[in-house]
């Protein structure tokens, strides 16, 4: 079961979002940033998605502060393709960033790329 936290100011849209995908295999849950970069650093998370008003700092400030930046990406307010997505978990990525108001989108594009992963 590949695990994902949600954080940040629409974290509960987000996972909202992402359950209505109905994905085997993935599961989603709000979060705290604390909590989330605390659960990936002990294994008991795989994945995080966070969400601000521009998609850049607030979405994962506390995230890339304890996971590295290596770990982390954000899209700000752009919409990466499926390829970008695809490169960037191939290339090791598990905490990702973008605005409140891609959430429709990028939100059910990650998730679907984190299942096909799984």
């Amino acid at each position: 079961m590949t695990k994902i936290l949600t954080g940040g100011v629409g974290k509960v849209e987000v996972a909202n979002t992402v359950k209505e995908l109905g994905l085997d295999g993935v599961e989603i849950t709000v979060s705290s940033d604390m909590d989330a970069a605390m659960k990936l650093r002990a294994g008991q998370a795989d994945y995080f998605l966070g969400t601000c008003h521009t998609g850049a700092g607030a979405s994962l400030g506390v995230l890339v502060g304890l996971m590295g930046q290596a770990a982390c990406h954000t899209f700000g307010r752009g919409v990466p393709t499926e390829e970008e997505v695809n490169s960037l978990l191939a290339d090791g990525k598990k905490v990702f960033g973008f605005s409140m108001d891609q959430i429709d989108r990028i939100a059910p594009l990650m998730a679907r790329a984190i299942a096909a992963r799984s």
